[in-house]
């Protein structure tokens, strides 16, 4: 009988040792407990940043649906200017504004002109008064042929009074070249467009002193709109100059813009087997802005 207990308390001490072993074992494999909120805040974005550089490291390449080519591009300006003054000065007037729709040859912006007014007033008088002189060296000379001929006067007296209508003559010639420099100051002096397009950005405004290499204004064209994207080499023999092209973009969502391919690329890029195709848009109506996405398609065929 008392061997009986005695392996039924043996039984009983090892089954209670095991049960803290199995607990330890339960709790070992069990989920570890959560991260507070803002380091799997930090854990998240790691992640989502990790998916998106794999997403959009590889260059957007057109693809093919159906019998259509579909890629994606930005409009581009063909023509962009950075207006400078041809000369030192500060701004008087400022006629466009940021955005402002300009014409090929419009004035844009106009320095102080009060000197130049005053100075050309002053060439003005030097004109006159050379001419007077040059007029008055032309007839003592015409006197002088006329005594040279009879032999009435000294041929020294001839040649002074040569020598004096081709120094009236320099004179004249040098106020009337000074009174077109100051004309040309002043024509200078106002800031004209030279192209059709928009005021895409203001560097300046009035009372601001301009030097010579200042950039006042740049300006952009916006009619054409040139669009570049990129077809996989396949298409080499299908995308052709001239072939037309269908935009739609975000801003007009029922609107489709049509365009011609004015160049395809002759040069493979060995990393992404594609052409680069070139296309332009008449954009007459200027809804169509540089620097916006476009959705494009062309025929495969």
């Amino acid at each position: 009988m008392k061997r009986v207990l005695a392996v039924i308390f043996l039984a009983a001490v090892v089954a209670c040792a095991k049960k803290p072993a199995a607990e330890a074992t339960t709790n070992t494999t069990a989920e570890a407990p959560p991260l507070p909120a803002d380091v799997a805040a930090v854990s998240a974005t790691a992640k989502t940043d990790t998916t998106d550089t794999t997403t959009t490291g590889a260059s957007a390449i057109a693809e093919e649906t159906g019998d259509t080519i579909v890629a994606t591009g930005e409009f581009v300006s063909p023509t962009r200017s950075e207006l400078a003054v041809k000369m030192p000065g500060r701004v008087a007037k400022m006629f466009v504004e940021e955005g402002s729709r300009v014409a090929k040859g419009q004035p844009v912006l106009q320095l102080e002109t009060d000197y130049i007014r005053i100075n050309l007033q002053r060439a003005a008088a030097d004109v006159a008064r050379a001419k007077a002189a040059e007029a008055d060296a032309s007839r003592d000379l015409d006197r002088k042929k006329d005594l040279i001929a009879k032999d009435s006067i000294p041929r020294a007296t001839f040649d002074r009074s040569q020598a004096n209508y081709d120094q009236a003559v320099a004179a004249r010639q040098s106020a009337e070249a000074q009174a077109s420099l100051l004309r040309q100051q002043l024509e200078d002096a106002t800031l004209r467009s030279p192209i059709n397009g928009v005021v895409a950005e203001k560097r300046t405004d009035v009372g601001q002193r301009l030097g010579d290499a200042t950039v006042a204004l740049v300006i952009v064209q916006t009619s054409p709109l040139k669009l570049r994207f990129r077809v996989p080499e396949r298409y080499l023999a299908v995308v052709n100059k001239g072939d037309a092209v269908k935009a739609t973009v975000d801003p007009y969502p029922n609107v489709v813009f049509e365009g011609r391919v004015t160049t395809v690329g002759g040069v493979i890029d060995p990393a992404s087997r594609s052409l680069a195709v070139e296309t332009e848009f008449p954009n007459r109506d200027g809804k169509l802005k540089p620097g916006l996405f476009a959705r494009v398609e062309m025929s495969a065929r």
